[in-house]
């Protein structure tokens, strides 16, 4: 059965990025070789650090993790990692 991942990286400035993949380790050294996602490109945001990953069954279940977690406020975002017992270092 193949697994997708709802995933997110800290930033080196701050910034969290929420994906998804049903790599992690291979999404994050795209990420990190400048390929990924735009918003990863940016040399600023560098080293990223990966602080969380949830499995699911269904790419469904992993997208809508995803976009629930792109659409809270930075509060929320910080709540539901803590939550999820992702240590604070931001």
């Amino acid at each position: 059965m193949k697994l997708y991942y709802f995933y997110v990286l800290f930033t080196a400035d701050g910034y969290f990025y929420g994906g998804f993949t049903d790599d992690v380790q291979r999404r994050l050294k795209t990420h990190e070789a400048g390929k990924g996602a735009k918003f990863t490109r940016v040399k600023s945001r560098h080293p990223l650090k990966l602080i969380y990953s949830e499995k699911f069954t269904t790419k469904s279940e992993a997208l809508k993790a995803e976009a629930s977690f792109k659409k809270l406020k930075r509060a929320y975002k910080e709540r539901y990692l803590l939550d999820h017992n992702v240590p604070k270092i931001w």
